[in-house]
């Protein structure tokens, strides 16, 4: 071999693992990644989803039963007849103090939802509309599941950046796409954890 046919070999070699090496760090990370907007660090889920078993939170999967782990991010769904088994990306709440945990249920399903802020929401954010129906620029996306809590919904949004992140004021988002299919499976009664 020559030099320069080495030279070519090693600058190809060398390229080609300079391009992959952002693939592979994602891909070998356990870590968090971190952006800074607004003076305040926002938080992305890089790779942490696993799949969960049913059976140390629900007693039964009568109506079917969603688990929603705000660690890694992602709601699972489980049917009944235990044979579909759903695991989606989500949002979550963005401080502790807009977390609800522990055990509901879905009460109301709507299809294209109309907004309307909380009190507290407005009070923190006084020039957010009084409401907003249903369309594109609702933050409810296209559909939205009414838990127990009062003001707390599983709801998709047309803000795709926001899956993934703590980017919520409580409530837990999906994809609209993944919304739609997560409506499409359960009922009022549907049982639900948040842990």
């Amino acid at each position: 071999m020559t030099n320069s046919t080495m030279t070519r070999r090693g600058l190809l070699a060398s390229g080609a693992a300079l391009l992959a090496s952002p693939a592979l760090a994602q891909a070998n990370s356990t870590e968090m990644e971190t952006n800074i907007r607004g003076g305040s660090a926002v938080v992305r889920n890089v790779a942490s989803f696993r799949a969960m078993d049913w059976r140390p939170h629900f007693d039964t999967l009568a109506g079917g039963a969603i688990l929603v782990d705000l660690q890694s991010r992602a709601l699972h769904y489980w049917s009944e007849d235990q044979q579909i088994y759903k695991l989606y990306p989500t949002s979550v709440p963005l401080t502790e103090d807009l977390t609800r945990r522990g055990k509901t249920e879905i009460i109301k399903k709507v299809d294209g939802p109309s907004w309307a802020p909380t009190p507290s929401m407005k009070e923190r954010n006084p020039d957010w509309p009084d409401f907003i129906g249903p369309g594109p620029d609702n933050p409810l996306g296209t559909h939205a599941l009414w838990l127990t809590w009062q003001y707390y919904r599983i709801h998709g949004t047309h803000d795709t950046r926001k899956i993934g992140r703590r980017s919520s004021n409580g409530c837990i988002g999906l994809y609209n796409e993944h919304i739609a299919e997560l409506f499409s499976m359960t009922q009022v009664g549907t049982q639900v954890v948040v842990l």
